[in-house]
């Protein structure tokens, strides 16, 4: 159980009290740190999966813990940036995109669950509008834990645009999931039987 893959994903998960105080330390640098936190974070991501399918060491732990450990990090970071300037117009409109974000993920793990259920999974895999948004939201979260300008752009105002960006997607991929699944929805007695026969 606790194979390479796993142990980064647990790393992940580590990582996130320490990202939680390094956002709140009162120094100029812990922009710095915490934006190395988070993309680490995502490289442990991409990684630990690519380990597990190089190496075989795939296994029920795994699947369950990383999207976990995905969620976590992300969760953790937008109420952090939330939290940042709840008094300014960055803060009070970050709100939005970001209870967008977070219900999505919510809605999304119920619906796999309750698909798991009845033996439909499949219909509601990872497409490809849910990884471009995976890419945007993480962009925009580095640029918005960066905050400072960089190469002459304003890293934070960037971010917070991408986010919204990101918003829009994850609504979107959210869409295609439950129109997906909406036929099961409505006959909720589909089984394991009846998808492996194409039902």
């Amino acid at each position: 159980m606790l194979n390479i893959p796993n142990s980064l994903t647990l790393l992940r998960i580590a990582l996130i009290p320490v990202f939680v105080l390094f956002f709140y330390l009162p120094v100029g640098w812990s922009h710095l740190i915490t934006t190395a936190i988070f993309a680490l974070a995502a490289a442990t991501d991409w990684l630990d999966g690519y380990l597990a399918r190089r190496l075989g060491a795939t296994s029920a732990f795994g699947a369950f813990l990383d999207p976990v450990a995905d969620k976590l990090m992300v969760a953790t970071a937008l109420v952090l940036l939330v939290d940042r300037n709840p008094t300014d117009y960055h803060g009070i409109l970050m709100a939005l995109p970001a209870a967008i974000i977070v219900g999505r993920e919510i809605t999304i793990s119920a619906l796999r669950e309750w698909m798991a259920e009845v033996g439909a999974t499949r219909k509601v895999a990872v497409n490809y509008i849910g990884k471009v948004k995976t890419t945007a939201q993480m962009v925009a979260l580095l640029l918005l834990l960066y905050r400072k300008p960089l190469y002459g752009i304003d890293a934070a105002e960037l971010g917070f645009w991408l986010l919204y960006v990101a918003a829009v997607l994850t609504l979107w991929s959210m869409t295609v999931y439950l129109m997906a699944a909406w036929p099961v929805l409505l006959d909720g007695k589909k089984t394991a039987a009846d998808e492996q026969k194409g039902a």
